[in-house]
């Protein structure tokens, strides 16, 4: 890879400061190198998933959190492209319905989290809790929690319980053989201004747009400062998150898959073992096909 991919790896957040880390690449890669080099990643990821899935004792999570418009559906639809749909399920976290807010703040993805050989993505995720929740705490009062009937009831200790609640949850998961993988695609304010003026202007991307979305760019600075807090309280060597550069979407997605496949490579899953018996049973069965 053309640029150090541990750069973009926080192992440890207490000395993180998002500030440190750019929109976009520092070295010019040329929008070809970035889709070939994904188209060579994508490769080894299909084959790799096809292994996991195999092999069906681990699973891997894919966590994306950005600002809208960061281009998250995009980066994980181009890597992976191609993966069996069989093995890979994503799950888009919209606003909380009734039922959700019935039950704490991660059992709807705790239902989600991936079965063993499954590649899962979450499209947002349980950190929704701790950035827009954060932001707009009024959220909070739809949960109907004990002890919160008015904003002034949050005081600043809450937000550690909920920290220390997704690190204890995620630890279970990987405990129990999820790897996982926290992405947090880090675009400009102007880029995202750029992007949503062309979701305007493209009648193809008039879909896309909302006002709300715009509306919540007041908030801009505010989120920045709860994605610093939240990568800082919940960043671990078996729970990292990547902040990957957004300003410039080919990068981004080369970077995701070269990030993606290596993990894969290191989880090296393995064919199934065929036990003596089940040996025995194909050559049995070739014997019977090739006498016909």
């Amino acid at each position: 890879m053309p640029f150090d991919i541990t750069s973009f790896t926080i192992t440890d957040g207490h000395r993180f400061k998002l500030a440190d880390h750019p929109t976009e690449l520092r070295e010019h890669i040329g929008k070809d190198d970035l889709k070939k080099l994904l188209a060579e990643d994508r490769e080894k990821i299909i084959a790799l998933q096809e292994r996991l899935y195999a092999e069906g004792r681990r699973s891997l999570l894919l966590v994306f959190q950005a600002m809208d418009a960061a281009g998250k559906d995009s980066a994980i639809d181009h890597v992976l492209s191609g993966v069996n749909p069989q093995g890979c399920a994503v799950t888009s976290f919209k606003q909380p319905g009734k039922e959700e807010l019935a039950h704490d703040f991660l059992w709807r993805h705790a239902k989600a989290a991936p079965a063993r050989g499954m590649i899962g993505v979450h499209n947002r995720s349980h950190y929704e809790e701790v950035l827009v929740v954060k932001v707009h705490p009024a959220y909070l009062l739809g949960e109907a929690l004990p002890g919160i009937r008015t904003v002034d009831d949050v005081k600043p200790g809450f937000w550690q319980q909920r920290y220390e609640a997704i690190n204890n949850w995620e630890k279970h998961l990987v405990d129990t053989g999820t790897t996982i993988m926290k992405f947090f695609l880090h675009m400009g304010k102007k880029e995202q201004r750029k992007r949503f003026l062309e979701r305007i202007s493209e009648p193809g991307k008039n879909w896309k747009f909302s006002l709300d979305d715009v509306k919540e760019r007041a908030h801009f600075d505010a989120y920045m400062d709860t994605y610093e807090e939240a990568i800082r309280a919940t960043a671990a060597p078996h729970a990292p998150w990547y902040v990957v550069p957004a300003d410039e979407q080919w990068e981004t997605r080369a970077i995701v898959g070269r990030l993606v496949r290596e993990q894969l490579e290191k989880m090296d899953p393995q064919w199934p073992q065929l036990t003596p018996d089940a040996k025995a049973e194909l050559a049995e069965a070739k014997r019977l096909l090739e006498a016909e």
